[in-house]
């Protein structure tokens, strides 16, 4: 590439200590097919001490048109390499790749082309995670768009600087990397520029960055971060937004991403490591952004145990904080409290705990069906005289009488018949640690026909204004199987189940002579003990 000539992009290479992963990152970008005239390498050694100098060295001397590396000592994160990149990078457009990740071999002709077509300030090329790598929001990537809206859209999840900006952006509104922030630096890069971009599009097509999960575990973004690097990029990702965005929905959409990630970090595992005063700082921290900035609106679209730790921070509360942060990593089951016919997550006793917060903050009103699944079932199953005594574990507690009936089994026989719901006169709950017990007692009338009959079992849950019907798992220690007698005729009663099935109750006929054989069996050996 001639002097005179502006390259089509600049691709900007941030590195330390990124041996081998670099030579894959570095052959890939000077196999480019967009051609070595159209583009240019600019990569900045921070200070690496592991052979990474030496390989950038090895292809700046094979590719000197393509290739420029500049070095500095360490600054201890990405932003200060790329800053340094930026103003020195020619490109009409610029595009970051991690030291250890690489590009398909037509990468940056198709997004270039893309771009250059739908006259985009960003573009976003379709991303797939390697080694196990996780890509967040893959979704983003289901179609080529020549435009999307930040707000009405999942990119706010995917802010990292994997993209192709256009290099007239960047500079008329002088973009640059925070070097104070030690991790996430990119984000407010990022957003900025999709703030200040006139059109915003996708590449889905076609595979344009592979990014790597190192076998060590060394990625900058992968690895353990203390509690307070977590707050201090909280609190810069909550100065950008707000300094960008006036309060109101566009402020929100992009708030709801980093109130669920980067300000519920602090409030993690780390912060039982901390002393008390510590302790104290994070928390009245994290509750100055919550009390300020994080809406109802936001807020109630986290996780419930998000949420109610943020809420926890917010009042001072540190020694139930410090408790919820123990019960998860113990991974302690919450039951579920009915109140009036409403289902509220029993988060520490918080009906018998004065914490300074609403009932509504513990409400489940979504993703009822897959928790109770999870957490439903079948603990006994044995035969009493004519009837089958089935016992089924439930979370629920604090189930006043007037939510009795919220909870309520039935079976549903094979073959679309009609649900048979169980007479509530056999039933009986009883309150237990682990939750709420439920026995029914089920005819064995209800349960042989004239052949062979299959029920599954199904817990009935009705509350907030919704009915939840699922299958029962089981726990049980083995098949229960018995010989039951209905109509003078002998059938043969199984009660299994697993949790890919659920609980299943079947019954057979049997012939009468093999009934009466096996009567006789087992009284022998019963007289011969």
């Amino acid at each position: 590439m001639s002097e005179a000539t502006t390259p089509d992009v600049s691709v900007v290479v941030a590195v330390y200590n990124t041996m081998p992963y670099l030579t894959a990152c570095l052959k890939s970008l000077v196999e480019q097919s967009i051609g070595r005239d159209r583009m240019e390498v600019v990569a900045v050694d921070d200070g690496s001490t592991d052979g990474s100098g030496a390989e950038l060295d090895r292809f700046a001397e094979e590719y000197p048109d393509v290739l420029t590396v500049l070095r500095q000592p360490n600054s201890g994160g990405p932003a200060v390499p790329s800053n340094r990149a930026l103003d020195v990078a020619k490109g009409r457009y610029v595009y970051f790749v991690g030291a250890d990740d690489y590009l398909g071999p037509e990468a940056l002709e198709r997004m270039v082309a893309a771009a250059d077509e739908w006259g985009s300030d960003v573009l976003v090329g379709k991303m797939e995670g390697v080694n196990g790598r996780a890509v967040r929001r893959p979704e983003i990537f289901a179609e080529n768009r020549a435009e999307i809206d930040l707000y009405d859209s999942v990119l706010p999840w995917v802010l990292s600087n994997c993209k192709l900006f256009r290099r007239d952006l960047v500079e008329r509104h002088k973009l640059r990397f925070p070097e104070h922030m030690r991790i996430g630096s990119d984000q407010p890069f990022t957003l900025e520029a999709c703030v200040r971009a006139e059109r915003i599009s996708v590449l889905a097509d076609y595979t344009c960055y592979y990014a790597v999960l190192r076998e060590d575990g060394g990625n900058i973004t992968q690895g353990a971060v203390d509690v307070y690097t977590r707050l201090e990029c909280a609190e810069s990702l909550f100065a950008v937004v707000t300094g960008l965005l006036e309060p109101g929905p566009h402020r929100d959409a992009i708030l709801k991403r980093h109130t669920r990630w980067e300000l519920t970090m602090p409030t993690r595992e780390g912060f039982l490591e901390l002393d008390r005063d510590a302790q104290d700082d994070v928390c009245a921290r994290v509750g100055r952004l919550v009390e300020h900035y994080v809406t109802d609106d936001v807020l109630y679209t986290l996780p419930i145990i998000r949420r109610v730790r943020l809420r926890l921070a917010q009042h001072a509360q540190v020694e139930p904080l410090c408790e919820a942060i123990r019960a998860a990593l113990e991974e302690r089951p919450y039951l579920i409290a009915v109140k009036n016919g409403r289902t509220y997550l029993a988060y520490q006793g918080f009906e018998d705990r004065d914490l300074g917060l609403p009932d509504d903050l513990f409400e489940i009103t979504k993703g009822m069906r897959r928790r109770l699944s999870q957490e439903v079932r079948t603990v006994g199953a044995r035969r009493d005289r004519d009837t089958v005594e089935i016992t089924v574990r439930t979370p629920f507690t604090g189930l006043g009488t007037e939510d009795r009936d919220a909870v309520r089994l039935a079976l549903a026989p094979r073959g679309g018949k009609e649900r048979v719901h169980l007479d509530e006169a056999g039933v009986t709950r009883e309150a237990g640690e682990n939750g709420m017990h439920v026995t029914a007692k089920i005819p064995v009338a209800l349960l042989a026909g004239a052949g062979r009959t299959r029920h599954d079992l199904r817990l009935i849950f009705t509350a907030s204004g919704e009915t939840h019907d699922v299958a029962v798992p089981a726990d049980l220690p083995g098949p229960s199987d018995d010989l039951v007698w209905q109509r003078a005729r002998p059938h043969r009663l199984s009660v299994t189940g697993d949790d890919r099935h659920g609980t299943v109750i079947e019954t057979r006929p049997v012939r009468p002579a093999r009934a009466v054989a096996q009567r006789v069996r087992r009284a022998t050996s019963l007289g011969g003990r």
